[in-house]
């Protein structure tokens, strides 16, 4: 029996090694809970809003839905939810065309994971330019993630009717969820 897991980086586990090990072949495996992960950065509270909407239309069908603002997030409890959750939909406001600096961690964690079994979505919220939902959706492919659709862009402050649209992707995006099939990672 294994009485200590000590990588060359991280926790050295001296107790629970089999739940260590089991943790780890289920993330490889792609096995994760019929969950919704909405998780977002925001500039003026636009992509919040957004946020918001989304979470409230997965909901709405009966799924479990979390929501975490990154900047105000541990970024260690938000991957381990990614690896724990079948669904995630990001969203991030535009600056100079691209993500918010608190988005680029976690947009880079992604990639390095690339974690199995996964689908999403993008929106954000843009002034003039756009870019973030481009720039994220570039770095889920890279990530081996699969997307619902192209991602969702709104200029300046969501009004009713695009919080209404926010609301229906969240509902869709839910019941899309229901119907992936989890492409197997590795087999114990």
């Amino acid at each position: 029996p294994i009485k200590m897991i000590a990588p060359s980086h991280g926790v050295i586990w001296r107790r629970d090694t089999n739940r260590v090990f089991e943790r780890y072949l289920q993330w490889a495996r792609g096995e994760a809970a019929e969950r919704t992960l909405v998780i977002y950065e925001t500039m003026w509270e636009s992509t919040a809003r957004m946020a918001r909407a989304i979470a409230q239309g997965v909901q709405s069908q009966g799924m479990e839905v979390k929501v975490y603002q990154l900047s105000v997030s541990d970024l260690s409890d938000v991957f381990k939810e990614v690896m724990e959750a079948r669904g995630m939909i990001v969203g991030c406001s535009t600056v100079h065309n691209t993500i918010l600096p608190a988005m680029a961690p976690f947009i880079e964690g992604l990639k390095g994971l690339r974690p199995r079994g996964k689908l999403a979505y993008v929106f954000g919220s843009h002034g003039w330019g756009g870019g973030a939902v481009k720039v994220i959706e570039s770095a889920l492919k890279q990530a081996g993630i699969e997307l619902m659709e192209p991602g969702l862009m709104v200029k300046y402050m969501p009004d009713e009717e695009e919080l209404s649209r926010c609301f229906e992707l969240g509902k869709r995006f839910a019941q899309s969820l229901r119907k992936v099939e989890i492409k197997e990672g590795i087999q114990p």
